[in-house]
């Protein structure tokens, strides 16, 4: 394996990018919806367990948004098969990075619309190089 990239492909930022934007919805709407109705419902429950189960959803949602995408271009099984495959540490390092944001700007599970725009862009900044790095060296890519 070259341990050398080249980080300054146009074309492989913007797959990258198109792909962690996907995920990022996916994402979003189980961890949002999550804090959400924790937030709405005045649940008390501690901030770091609202956070886990915000993850926890996230990640399933990301995988059925995920499927639903690919079932266009592939068998169902198979679909589900890519997006169950595809890589864990980029979508947990996304749903954490939105996740901390919100505390650190909030100082819990509370979800403002003056907060929304930095926790997306923390959820997209995050796991981009990873996602370059691995479409890049290794090829793989959920798109």
């Amino acid at each position: 394996m070259n341990l050398r990239i080249d980080w300054f492909c146009r074309h492989t930022w913007k797959t990258a990018s198109f792909n962690t934007s996907w995920c990022l919805l996916g994402c979003s709407i189980g961890d949002f919806g999550t804090i959400a109705y924790f937030q709405f419902m005045e649940i008390s429950w501690p901030v770091w367990l609202i956070m886990c189960l915000a993850i926890f959803n996230g990640l399933i949602t990301s995988i059925i948004l995920e499927t639903i995408i690919l079932s266009k271009q592939m068998f169902l099984n198979l679909a589900f098969k890519t997006a169950i495959g595809m890589s864990l540490i980029s979508m947990v390092a996304m749903e954490a990075a939105m996740n901390i944001t919100d505390v650190i700007l909030t100082g819990g599970a509370i979800l403002e619309w003056s907060v929304i725009p930095f926790m997306l862009l923390a959820g997209f900044i995050t796991p981009l190089p990873y996602n370059y790095w691995r479409l890049k060296v290794l090829g793989k890519a959920c798109h």
